[in-house]
């Protein structure tokens, strides 16, 4: 039997690309979107297939988009958080509500997401949970501030989620993909209303260099749907799952610099416990 397979944010990008994929390779899947009409036409004619309306900020949607699916395939052996967004700005100049507006999705969803399909794998002592997180969940550049703490999050979770459900025969994979050829840097990302002239070599250089490339980014979603769905069949599955040439060197660069600064700072961490006072003297 192939797995049941449950996705939201399939309007656009990864979402939609997986969820293409997966139709294709004959995959009984539920595929999601705040509006189901952007979606209908990828499930018909599919009997295995299902389009459901999901606002992952609205807990009875996630609540009812769950039971639908159950309902409609007796399981969830893999669930996919991808709905999500990105907003531009120095985080000096960004806005408050529309941070919080943010963290709702990109996070809040997510987290709820899981806590609804939990249960049901917890039973069938199976199940995966992708987390599409970002290199942007790993690093950080100017103008992705807040976009990049909702990454954090979302990575400290399904680390710490993954160590909670692996004896229960569940694993959880995080996505981090760099550069991809989807909407996230064009009509999907918001900007900050407020400019702060002495951010312009910084965040305001970031956000027009991004905004420029938008639609000529090297990656490909379609691959990444292929390479999601090898490392969810896999029999070791990794936590970290990189997507693109970009996105393992700036990992490697993220680590680089991790282990220059424990290097150069070992000595004074390494003394900060009682009975340590001499080394300060």
């Amino acid at each position: 039997m192939k797995k049941v397979w449950m996705i939201t944010g399939t309007s656009t990008g990864f979402g939609r690309a997986l969820a293409q994929e997966l139709i294709n390779q004959g995959y009984p899947v539920a595929i999601t979107a705040r509006h189901v009409e952007q979606i209908a036409a990828l499930v018909e004619g599919h009997d295995q297939a299902i389009a459901l309306t999901l606002d992952v900020t609205k807990k009875e949607q996630v609540r009812d988009a769950t039971e639908q699916v159950l309902k409609k395939f007796g399981r969830i052996d893999v669930l996919v958080n991808n709905a999500g967004y990105g907003y531009f700005g120095a985080v000096e100049e960004s806005d408050e509500d529309a941070v919080r507006k943010l963290f709702e999705t990109n996070f809040w969803g997510l987290s709820d997401l899981t806590r609804s399909v939990l249960p049901t794998m917890r039973n069938q002592r199976s199940g995966h949970i992708v987390n599409v997180s970002s290199i942007g969940g790993l690093t950080a550049f100017p103008t992705f501030g807040y976009y990049h703490a909702t990454k954090f999050a979302v990575e400290g979770l399904s680390q710490a989620l993954a160590k909670e459900v692996e004896p229960l025969g569940i694993h959880v994979t995080l996505v981090e993909p760099g550069a991809f050829r989807t909407d996230w840097a064009g009509r999907s990302a918001e900007d900050r209303k407020t400019i702060i002239d002495d951010y312009a070599e910084t965040a305001e250089l970031r956000l027009k260099q991004t905004r420029g490339r938008s639609g000529a980014q090297p990656g490909s979603p379609e691959l990444a749907a292929k390479a999601i769905i090898k490392a969810v069949e896999s029999e070791h599955s990794p936590i970290h799952l990189l997507l693109g040439k970009d996105a393992v060197k700036n990992a490697r660069v993220q680590l680089e610099n991790v282990q220059k600064d424990l290097e150069a700072w070992e000595d004074v961490s390494t003394h900060v416990d009682y009975g340590d006072e001499g080394y300060w003297n």
